[in-house]
This record gives structure tokens, sequence and C-alpha cells, in this order.
């Protein structure tokens, strides 16, 4: 499922025009990225929780010379599946 089959299965779903659902589902995707880049956590029980991580800098080794490099500190995206997403799926 993409971007556009998302969209349009919340169409469908709350029998909102496909304009409302594209301004919906962006609108959540903005609101957690949002959070997620203010240091914020977006919890949805049933579902999941989504949250930052934190990477420490490191040195790594360039596949095609075999020199170390190094790699910087970032911050990464994390999905955690809640109990009712794992129990929707198996």
């Amino acid at each position: 499922m993409n971007k556009n089959d998302l969209i349009s299965a919340v169409a469908d779903s709350s029998g909102l025009t496909k304009s409302d659902a594209t301004k919906a589902v962006e609108g959540v995707f903005e609101a957690i990225s949002g959070a997620l880049k203010s240091g914020d956590e977006v919890r949805l029980v049933g579902f999941g929780t989504f949250s930052v991580a934190k990477r420490k800098a490191s040195t790594g080794r360039n596949p095609r010379t075999g020199e170390p490099m190094s790699i910087k500190a970032s911050s990464q995206p994390k999905f955690k599946a809640g109990k009712g997403l794992k129990d929707a799926v198996n």
C-alpha cells in the first residue's frame, strides 16, 4: 500500500471526499513529524509508538577501499508496534 492507496482507503472507510482524506492523512503525517522533530514521542494506544533514537558518532569502514571513516552522530525515527497492531497481524 502506498500513500495514494492509504488516502483512498481513508476516504472509503470514513465517507470523506478524497481531497478531505488527503488533507487528513497529510495532517497526521505532519503532526507526527513535527512531534518527533521537537523530541517528543507519539503514542497511539493499540497501534504503536513513534520515537526518536539518538545514534552516537562512530567509526566505520568504507566498503570499497576498506579505509576507516567517521560516521556522524544522528537522530533516527523509530516505530514500535503496539499490542493491538501485533494481534491484528498475527
